[in-house]
């Protein structure tokens, strides 16, 4: 059975071509670890790690977990895939304009599983999504 969890619509502080720009290039990611303290612990950011087209992280208690990039809609929509993960899933970073400096964001996540597991992590899943979309949300993208 396949599960969709939406984050809700987050307002971003810098123009849709430059968030897509930054998320769409995950090496760049690095750069925002340092800018991301206070958002999230630093002793989370250890746990991650990243390429052009891959971010991989280490969750506990979940362990591992790879994404990969497999499809770019510039400027507009970065689709990720599970390479490595105990539940294979999408990630979908959807972006719109609002303004020339501002822009709307969305995360939705797609995964196949059974109504017991789902009952399980729809909650945990969700709140992690969330936190995901007020981490990205929360970034300066304009000293990237």
């Amino acid at each position: 059975m396949e599960t969709k969890f939406e984050s809700n619509v987050r307002e971003i502080n810098a123009p849709q071509e430059k968030v897509y720009s930054v998320l769409s290039d995950l090496s760049r990611l690095e750069q925002m670890k340092e800018k991301m303290n206070g958002i999230v612990d630093a002793d989370k950011l250890d746990n991650f790690s990243f390429t052009a087209d891959t971010l991989t992280a280490n969750i506990p208690p979940v362990g591992g977990i790879t994404l990969r990039i497999v499809e770019r809609e510039e400027p507009k929509m970065i689709k990720f895939e599970t390479e490595q993960s105990p539940m294979p899933f999408n990630l979908w970073i959807q972006l719109l304009p609002v303004t020339e400096a501002t822009c709307k964001m969305r995360l939705t996540i797609k995964a196949s599983m059974n109504p017991f597991i789902k009952g399980m992590i729809s909650k945990p899943l969700h709140e992690a999504l969330e936190k995901m979309a007020e981490t990205i949300a929360g970034v300066n993208y304009e000293n990237l």
